[in-house]
């Protein structure tokens, strides 16, 4: 159990910018790493919600509600899965060989694909909180329904060789099952919801597609092609949460 939390305060400092109590670094639950940060997610999501909810008590102006809703997320992890939204977009934009590709996507400058795609997935994002209606039983369990699938494609699919997860070691048939558990248990949970399900299916599809676009493009898996699925995985859900 204390490899377990530990794993859980190392993916929440490494992930999520919520302070946390505990400092330490133990190599022994570094590969139980991804298995915390569904759980991470589910943090995130009841923040989240609880800022909608404290928004809609103080009756600020949709266009307020739509900006801190639409910020929060970004925020939250100190921008790090929109950091990889951008190397990849610059990476999969440029159409250039695959070893220029993987150069761009580790370039520490930002590039005109990324700065149009952060444009487009901020301002869409904001368009959509705009147009959801009342309740949104969503941001509770969207962020752990994407990074359960930044979990299981991490753990899943082929790493590049610079990729920090690339020298992994672990048990990746009990963690897919655990995994995929947590997952089919925050789908049960949202069935309950209505439109919430949809949404949450949409989240994955997106998710799914973009991790595709990435994965195929660069031709091995790494941590910014997860931020890039599940940044674009998150708005097709919102989407979907406000077009329903």
């Amino acid at each position: 159990m204390k490899t377990y939390l530990h794993a859980f305060a190392m993916c929440q400092s490494m992930f999520c910018s919520i302070p946390c109590p505990w400092k330490l670094w133990d190599e022994e639950a570094r590969d139980k790493m991804l298995l915390a940060l569904p759980w991470v997610g589910l943090e995130i999501g009841v923040l989240w919600l609880a800022l909608a909810f404290v928004i809609e008590r103080l009756g600020l102006p949709k266009p307020v509600e739509g900006l801190l809703l639409c910020a929060y997320p970004y925020w939250i992890t100190g921008g790090i899965h929109l950091d990889g939204f951008m190397d990849v977009s610059d990476a999969v934009g440029s159409c250039r060989p695959l070893e220029r590709r993987r150069e761009i996507l580790k370039d520490a400058h930002v590039g005109s694909f990324a700065v149009i795609g952060l444009v487009l997935v901020i301002l869409s994002q904001y368009v959509l909180f705009l147009s959801a209606g009342e309740g949104k039983a969503l941001l509770i369990f969207l962020p752990a329904v994407s990074r359960c699938c930044s979990a299981l494609a991490i753990t899943g699919l082929k790493p590049m060789a610079s990729s920090q997860y690339a020298g992994q070691t672990g048990s990746n048939a009990r963690l897919w099952a655990l995994l995929l558990t947590l997952l089919a248990f925050l789908a049960v949970g949202a069935a309950f919801l209505g439109k919430t399900a949809w949404a949450l299916a949409g989240c994955v599809i997106g998710y799914g597609l973009a991790l595709g676009r990435g994965y195929r493009s660069l031709e091995g898996m790494n941590g910014d092609i997860a931020g890039y699925a599940l940044t674009l995985g998150e708005l097709a859900g919102i989407g979907v949460y406000a077009l329903l």
